[in-house]
């Protein structure tokens, strides 16, 4: 019943290896549907999918559904079910993902494969019904495993590690990126927050500072008579004549000249030099310190 895995030697293949290596060779059947299984090969296990299946489409074909038809495209790089007029992809079951294919001795119409999902890692069961070719379709599968591995032979095994590198870095590029966007959405969170506090503080800095600016100046304090205090350096207001002009400023008092009561300046002695005497005053204050000298002396 494992006709991918157990194939006689001396048997011949059905296509040449350049139609399945450069190209592709397509089929047409009906698909039943896949199911999941536990174990990745085996008739039994390969049985029961086959069996439930079969009963799920006993159940749609009551209902009045039509068992869906698909292209299936077969090659040494896996099994691709399309939509036979749109040529959608439905489903991409890679060639090193497929672990069992068999076609079914008690009814020559169904055959199956076990392919393995990348994303959910589940085993799962796909069942088709062909009327002429179901054997057919098992070989060719059979074929395209035996000249993969043939390649893979050829190339020293660096075919399939370089395919294996390629799809580890792409995993890596992918999460790598997917975690930096992850990262840059936080950092702006972080940066948007950070902005809304400092507008906030700016706010309150506004807020708290707005009152203090609005107060006018203090007017100067003033004693119990309502009177400003004098003060030596403070010049008296200036207070509006009736036709509203100001007065012309007062000259400060050291700007002023003292004089007496005649308008005459008075004498100080003790500020001024000896040269600032006239000649006649002068000469009647040197007799005067002269003679009071002499006085001293004889006494």
């Amino acid at each position: 019943m494992n006709r991918a895995f157990s194939r006689k030697k001396d048997k011949t293949w059905m296509h040449t290896p350049e139609a399945l290596s450069k190209h592709y060779i397509p089929y047409n059947a009906k698909f039943l549907g896949s199911t999941e299984v536990e174990q990745p090969k085996g008739t039994e296990v390969v049985r029961d999918a086959v069996r439930k299946l079969k009963f799920a489409r006993h159940i749609k074909k009551s209902e009045g559904q039509k068992i869906p038809k698909v292209e299936l495209q077969i090659s040494i790089y896996g099994v691709k079910i399309l939509e036979p007029k749109t040529k959608e992809v439905q489903h991409n079951c890679q060639l090193h993902r497929i672990s069992f294919c068999a076609d079914d001795k008690t009814d020559k119409r169904i055959f199956t494969f076990i392919c393995k999902d990348p994303e959910s890692n589940r085993h799962l069961c796909y069942v088709f019904d062909s009327e002429k070719c179901a054997e057919e379709i098992t070989l060719t599968i059979g074929q395209a495993f035996n000249l993969a591995y043939r390649k893979f032979l050829e190339s020293g095994g660096k075919d399939v590690e370089t395919r294996k590198q390629i799809a580890g870095l792409q995993k890596r590029s992918s999460s790598s990126s997917g975690g930096r966007i992850q990262d840059l959405e936080t950092e702006n969170v972080e940066l948007k927050n950070k902005v809304q506090d400092l507008e906030n503080q700016l706010r309150i800095t506004q807020v708290s500072a707005s009152p203090a600016s609005s107060v006018s100046p203090q007017s100067p304090s003033t004693d119990i008579f309502d009177m400003v205090p004098f003060s030596p350096t403070s010049h008296p207001p200036a207070v509006p004549t009736p036709n509203g002009t100001q007065p012309p400023p007062v000259p400060g008092r050291a700007a002023e000249i003292k004089r007496d009561l005649f308008g005459a300046e008075p004498f100080d002695p003790f500020s001024c030099a000896a040269g600032d005497f006239p000649p006649d005053i002068q000469s009647k204050l040197d007799e005067m310190q002269r003679q009071r000298w002499r006085g001293s002396k004889w006494d």
